[in-house]
């Protein structure tokens, strides 16, 4: 399976948005991948089992408790606007990858493309497409309420 999608960052058309910088969404990413239960409401604990810094890379390889089941992933930044995250595979879920990149196609016109990539079989019938939708719009929300997440702590000066 294979999702992918923008979300706006400042736009013009919603001048009573508080704009955030590139440089700001950036610290947000880090962020998110430092302190995901920030982020993620049905997380209840997030571990750092490692963390590697070189310069202009971070990479972080993480245990995510979700109370019925733990996640293990590996994130990688890298100063370019890049976020990837490798999800291990379980007995219950395929391997996966979620890419987030900043994108300015013009100066101060910022987006965040996610890229979602499973592993998994494709499936046929009615259940597999809408199974397929819901995922994609449950990851389309949860994309959407990361933004809000970060644009709430550039507004409270969080994030420089």
């Amino acid at each position: 399976m294979r999702f992918e999608h923008l979300v706006q960052i400042n736009d013009p058309l919603q001048p009573l948005l508080t704009e955030v910088s590139r440089a700001q969404l950036w610290r947000g990413l880090v962020r998110r991948a430092e302190r995901p239960a920030e982020f993620v409401l049905e997380l209840d604990d997030a571990t750092i089992d490692a963390r590697t810094e070189a310069p202009g890379r971070l990479q972080l390889s993480r245990t995510l408790d979700f109370g019925s089941f733990r996640v293990r992933d590996c994130v990688q930044l890298t100063a370019d606007g890049v976020s990837v995250t490798e999800v291990e595979a379980t007995s219950a879920y395929p391997a996966s990858r979620l890419t987030i990149r900043i994108e300015e196609p013009a100066a101060g016109s910022l987006f965040l493309r996610f890229t979602y990539e499973s592993r998994e079989e494709p499936g046929s019938g009615d259940l597999d497409a809408l199974t397929r939708q819901l995922r994609e719009q449950a990851y389309r929300n949860a994309d959407i309420d990361t933004v809000w997440r970060i644009r709430d702590l550039a507004e409270r000066g969080e994030l420089g």
